[in-house]
Parts: C-alpha cells; sequence; structure tokens
C-alpha cells in the first residue's frame, strides 16, 4: 500500500472513532484535520477524508480550513476517498451532505476519487452526497444504526484498498 493517511473532522468524537478504526484497519496513520498541513498532504498518495455533518448538511467546522488546504494542493496523481457520518432518522433530507461538501472540493482536483457506494441498504430521503445514483464515498449512521457501521466499512475497504 502506498503512504496513506486518515484524515478527519469531529465534533462529538464519533467521527474521530470511526476514522481511528479505519486506519487501524488499513495500519496508517490518522490526523486531526485541525492538524493538517500542505506538507502532509504533499508527502501522502492516498488521502481518506471523513467528516461528520452539521446544520442543513454541511461539513465539519474545522474542514473549512483543511479544504482550502486541499485546494492549495497539487492533488493530481494522488487517490482520495471519502467516508461521512450522518443521522439518517433525525437529518434525512441532508444525510451526509458534509461528506458532498468535501466531494465539491476535490472532484476537479486532478485526484482520482474511489469508494462509491450503492443507495441500497440506506433510508434516507435526500442528499448532496449522491452523484449518478451512488453515494460519492461510504456513508455511516453510527446514530442510528451502529450495528451496521463494521460491516459497512469492512466492505468499504475491502472495495477500495486494490486501488490504495
Amino acid at each position: 500500500m502506498k503512504k496513506t493517511i486518515v484524515i478527519y473532522g469531529s465534533s462529538t468524537g464519533t467521527c474521530e472513532a470511526i476514522a481511528e478504526k479505519i486506519a487501524s484497519k488499513l495500519g496508517t496513520d490518522v490526523l486531526n484535520v485541525q492538524d493538517l498541513t500542505a506538507d502532509i498532504i504533499a508527502e501522502n498518495e492516498n488521502l481518506i477524508l471523513g467528516t461528520s455533518t452539521w446544520g442543513a448538511g454541511e461539513l465539519q467546522d474545522d474542514w473549512y480550513d483543511g479544504v482550502k488546504l486541499l485546494q492549495a494542493a497539487d492533488l493530481s496523481g494522488k487517490i482520495i476517498a471519502l467516508f461521512g457520518c450522518g443521522d439518517a432518522e433525525s437529518y434525512g433530507d441532508t444525510f451526509v451532505g458534509g461528506m458532498g461538501e468535501l466531494y465539491e472540493a476535490v472532484k476537479a482536483s486532478g485526484a482520482r476519487l474511489v469508494g462509491q457506494v450503492d443507495v441500497d441498504g440506506y433510508t434516507f430521503d435526500d442528499s448532496s452526497a449522491v452523484v449518478d445514483g451512488k453515494f460519492v464515498g461510504l456513508p455511516l449512521d453510527d446514530v442510528n444504526e451502529d450495528d451496521k457501521t463494521d460491516s459497512r466499512i469492512d466492505d468499504w475497504l475491502a472495495a477500495i484498498s486494490p486501488n490504495l
């Protein structure tokens, strides 16, 4: 596996715990987006980016500076995979919208995006993170479906690992 890092933004600790779980399964480093630098972006070939969703489907606050760093960096040739945390029951109309914002921020960067997930098996009303009938990354509802989180992570990692 090429040099990979998992970068997350988390307000309540849920996204942090998921990022740590993903990093542990991959045997790689995990970093709070607050600590992200241009050098860290440059030295990693694979970026796994995760965010929780707030308000009306918005990024976790710490990501706003992180997005600026990503947009200023040369991401061509890198592989990016996204994951997002949300609450499909209480916020079914903006489920994992933060992940959709991350996607919008990096989609034209020259990086190759991997890890799209079928919407089958998810119950939600709408999501900006759905493009062409698939989620742009791994959506997780650890609030209402924590019993599915581990298997969803394992399936997603199995799907993206050949690219890393």
